[in-house]
């Protein structure tokens, strides 16, 4: 535990993110297409991309790069979605 860095904190606490997203949709807690399920895979990512910075893995940066952008894309795809619900009313 001695080469334990901040960055890997980091790295965990992104991990714990993104595994708090994934169980949260496996019990029905939370919806894939809403907010607090992308918001939770975003920062995860993002918090993992941060650790991947000191202790480079071109693999997991990749699929830290693609999670941050379907995150990206689920989050546009909400606020549309909801200004066309807003201007409809």
């Amino acid at each position: 535990m001695g080469n334990y860095a901040w960055y890997d904190l980091v790295g965990n606490i992104g991990v714990a993110l993104v595994l708090a997203a994934y169980l949260g949709l496996t019990l029905g807690r939370l919806a894939s297409d809403r907010p607090p399920y992308l918001l939770l895979n975003l920062a995860g990512s993002i918090l993992l991309l941060v650790s991947l910075i000191f202790a480079f893995n071109l693999s997991a940066v990749l699929i830290q790069v693609f999670w941050i952008t379907i995150s990206l894309i689920g989050l546009a795809r909400w606020g549309h979605r909801r200004g066309r619900e807003s201007s409809a009313a």
